[in-house]
């Protein structure tokens, strides 16, 4: 009997705790909510033989907090990421979204995105913290602002990451239960157009157009998308003007970048940061760059994944790796430093960020037999 099926986790016990979390709500801008949820997690831990650090919140953004094993932070071992901020506002859980099982369906916000993955992960590693059964030390890392990007805690996970022999990201599974080993990187840009306002009707020559600029400008970006070299770019936001009889003399958009390696996010970043105005009336401010460095599978990533599907053959469940995948998270940080990275350990599911976001019930056991695995044999 290998360890990972010493012992079989009890489903009652995980929904009650997801749920526990769930019930928890902590979208990323409210400060109060999403330290009430660190609150949660910490209160969840005090029993556990590890050292808390919280460490205070800046920038409007709440706490981070970390838990680690003895010898953990001396000597390198395993960094869990999880972040516990959802996209969903306050009260979602009282009206479109409220927690419920339906078939094998578990349905909640921020559920299968990712608190689902995220207790199923603390399940595991509380189970090994009791029993002594890591051969490495762990470091839990618990965020608050994923969703946006991770503007505070980045620095804190790289930091982490540098110590770090293996890390494993909670960040839901794909396409029926797929590990994520490559990810696109990420990039974040606003453009901003300045015209010339005038009364749309008396002095029409008068005026240039900060809109008709943009809409040019938008044209051009969303030009720049090309599937066969995995690039893609959305103009996600998009504001401006004041009245209806106004030449506008401001508008305003947001730009997310999608790309496969580090040099194409060089090159994107160049050319959107080097947009000029067609009309040279109208000024055009360009900020932003790239977001997250892209998650790319290396060699060793490689092998943690055949060490993961051996783990997960013992428990009796094949682990597939999903293709390369759009979406960014904070493992695109851990594996741009080289460090081997695994994604997607979380929860099975559908439908992040949506009304309708779920994790299916069958896959809560094996995934946490699956991380408990992982915790006890890397080395």
């Amino acid at each position: 009997m290998t360890r990972a099926e010493r012992s079989e986790p009890d489903l009652d016990r995980l929904i009650d705790g997801i749920r526990a979390w769930v019930e928890v709500e902590s979208p990323t801008s409210n400060l109060h909510a999403v330290n009430r949820m660190i609150d949660r997690v910490q209160a969840d831990a005090v029993d556990l033989p590890v050292v808390p650090e919280r460490i205070a919140g800046r920038e409007g953004f709440a706490d981070i907090l970390v838990l680690r094993t003895v010898g953990a932070g001396e000597r390198s071992g395993i960094l869990i990421l999880s972040h516990i901020d959802t996209v969903h506002p306050i009260g979602t859980l009282d009206g479109p979204l409220w927690f419920r099982r339906e078939g094998d369906k578990l349905y909640g916000p921020g559920l299968f995105d990712m608190k689902g993955g995220a207790y199923l992960a603390f399940a595991a590693f509380r189970e090994v913290v009791r029993t002594g059964s890591a051969r490495l030390p762990i470091t839990y890392l618990f965020t608050p602002d994923e969703e946006v990007g991770s503007p505070t805690s980045r620095a804190v996970i790289e930091t982490e990451a540098g110590r770090a022999r293996f890390v494993l990201v909670t960040e839901p599974a794909r396409e029926g239960g797929k590990v994520v080993t490559a990810r696109k990187g990420v990039g974040r840009f606003e453009v901003k157009a300045t015209g010339v306002p005038a009364h749309s009707g008396a002095r029409h020559q008068d005026g240039h157009s900060a809109i008709k600029e943009m809409a040019a400008q938008v044209l051009a970006i969303e030009a720049m998308t090309d599937y066969a070299r995995g690039i893609t770019t959305t103009v996600g936001m998009i504001s401006g003007g004041t009245a209806p009889n106004v030449i506008p003399q401001h508008a305003r958009i947001t730009v997310d970048l999608r790309v496969r390696d580090a040099a194409t996010g060089a090159d994107m970043e160049a050319r959107i940061l080097a947009l000029r105005p067609n009309d040279p009336d109208v000024k055009l401010e360009v900020t932003g760059g790239m977001n997250r460095p892209p998650f790319e599978k290396t060699p060793a990533i490689a092998a943690l994944l055949a060490h993961a599907q051996a783990v997960a053959r013992d428990i009796g469940i094949e682990l597939a790796d999903a293709s390369m995948t759009g979406g960014g998270s904070d493992g695109n940080f851990t594996a741009a430093l080289g460090v081997p990275t695994l994604d997607g350990l979380g929860i099975d599911g559908e439908g992040a960020h949506t009304e309708w976001e779920h994790g299916l019930i069958s896959s809560i056991v094996p995934r946490t037999r699956l991380m408990r695995g992982l915790l006890e044999t890397l080395q």
